[in-house]
């Protein structure tokens, strides 16, 4: 993302390039929190955490993080009910410092 990038330059993107841009942040970031983040709202958590609420192993590297989400971001589609929320979750994450 280029430095100076508001909401309106992002919403113009579209979420495909939403995703990778935010994907690439949190990887250089080594930030494992937000691809949790988006594995609780995509509501695929239950599936795959235990229930002291960790991932139980899975996904405790940020590659297999990134797996992890592009697996189940992989069920859902354009149309899918989860694609407004996931396109203000990376905008949000783009924007922040």
């Amino acid at each position: 993302m280029s430095t100076g990038a508001d909401f309106a330059s992002l919403d113009a993107l579209s979420t495909a390039d939403l995703r990778e841009q935010a994907f690439a942040k949190a990887e250089r970031a080594h930030d494992l929190g937000f691809f949790w983040d988006l594995i609780k709202h995509l509501g695929s958590s239950e599936e795959i955490g235990s229930e002291d609420g960790s991932a139980g192993g899975i996904g405790e590297t940020i590659s297999g993080a990134i797996g992890l989400v592009r697996d189940l971001l992989g069920r859902h589609n354009d149309t899918d009910a989860a694609d407004p929320l996931l396109r203000a979750r990376y905008i949000d994450y783009l924007l922040q410092p």
